[in-house]
């Protein structure tokens, strides 16, 4: 007699219930403007100092606003045509499970690699939700202003790199670390989902004296200055969303820049500096100071603006833009395509940027930069997602609870 089928804990958990799940559940830049130095709480531990093990539950997720580390990968995902809500909560009840084994060092439920997660790694999950799974039936009405970003006239993009119904953002130290929590989390999705496109990056958020720093993206731009700072009232009031059923959460752009370096290396330094209004050495101010000083839009030499009207720096600023801002992180990236004339090297950055309010934060400054900025003639978009974060959990709670439950 044949033996039983194998059945695997990923169709167990995705087709026969959720009743184990809920127990084991519950067991369990950027090219933009200024910064301040984050907090101590959330800056990057010092070169050749231990990471973090950094909890999971909170009334927000926590790798929206932790500091950027070293590895991010990000892995949208396309819901199954017969997921229902009831569906959504088993993935949502298994995701919680793995995200809370994972980021304190634990093998996942199930792990055949268990010795692959790593404590003390500075490992964030965080999970998003597409304008597609936002509708009857699933999670329901995203939070007020979340939608697509509306075609920008510099757009050029690919299918590849667009759109999704779910999201994971898993970044940490370690490279190794990171790949094994998405491969598991893109494993037990499967019965729920497919993956649609996967982006990884790598970002230096430690400078040679082991201190935090800003990051430099493939410019060589100090990027992600003016960011505020997390755990400040211009953070809270810039990222979360305050009220309804997605209070606690957030919403994310994720654009894809490609960048032409050959063509930026022909320039000289002095129109390097004035294409986005900062001194490539320390991410000063063309108008002068340190890093976190405020640009001064109004200084002229000889006659000229210092920071000139296509500024990258000026045309994002948000004295141009009502007071709109957002909190950006970003990605580095560079990758072999093959062409007719052979393999090429593309590079560019993945950009993230969170916002309470996305029509009225992301959307209104992009199309400033859409118009005019000179960064548009070494930048070109080739993806954008967006997506609505789900509000944080607490210990013995669950991812999406309040949304799906």
């Amino acid at each position: 007699m044949s033996p039983a089928p194998r059945v695997s804990r990923r169709r167990l958990l995705g087709y026969v219930g959720g009743t184990g799940v809920g127990a084991a559940a519950g067991a369990g830049a950027v090219l933009a403007v200024g910064a301040e130095a984050p907090p101590a709480s959330s800056a990057p531990a010092a070169a050749g100092a231990p990471g973090r093990t950094i909890e999971p539950w909170g009334a927000h997720q926590p790798g929206v606003a932790t500091a950027q580390t070293e590895v991010t990968e990000l892995v949208a995902l396309d819901l199954r045509a017969d997921v229902d809500r009831e569906a959504l909560g088993r993935l949502m009840r298994l995701w919680t499970g793995d995200i809370e084994a994972l980021t304190a060092g634990r093998g996942a439920p199930g792990d055949p690699a268990p010795w692959l997660s790593q404590p003390a790694s500075d490992l964030t999950i965080t999970v998003g939700v597409g304008p597609g799974a936002c509708r009857p039936g699933l999670f329901g009405a995203g939070p007020d202003g979340f939608a697509a970003v509306p075609p920008m006239s510099r757009d050029r993009l690919q299918e590849r790199w667009s759109g999704g119904d779910l999201l994971v953002v898993v970044a940490g130290r370690d490279g190794t670390t990171v790949a094994h929590a998405v491969r598991r989390l893109v494993a037990d999705a499967a019965p729920f989902a497919r993956a649609r496109w996967r982006q990884a990056g790598s970002w230096n958020p430690t400078g040679p004296d082991g201190r935090p720093q800003t990051g430099r993206n493939l410019f060589g731009q100090v990027d992600g200055s003016g960011n505020p700072q997390p755990g400040s009232p211009l953070f809270d009031s810039t990222v979360w969303v305050r009220e309804g059923r997605w209070a606690g959460g957030s919403t994310l752009v994720v654009r894809r820049i490609r960048m032409d370096l050959d063509t930026w290396d022909e320039l000289t330094r002095d129109e390097q500096e004035r294409s986005v209004g900062r001194a490539l050495a320390d991410g000063a101010p063309l108008t002068g100071g340190m890093e976190i000083d405020e640009l001064d839009l109004s200084a002229r030499s000889q006659g000229r603006l210092v920071v000139p009207v296509d500024a990258h720096a000026r045309r994002a600023h948000p004295s141009l833009n009502g007071g709109r801002r957002m909190f950006r992180k970003g990605a580095n990236y560079t990758r072999e395509v093959e062409t007719e004339q052979g393999v090429e090297v593309e590079s560019g950055l993945v950009f993230l940027a969170y916002q309470a309010d996305l029509l009225d934060q992301f959307v209104p400054v992009q199309r400033m930069l859409d118009e005019s900025d000179q960064l548009n003639e070494w930048t070109t978009t080739i993806g954008s997602a967006t997506f609505a974060v789900l509000p944080g959990f607490e210990q013995g709670s669950w991812l999406g609870e309040q949304l799906l439950a």
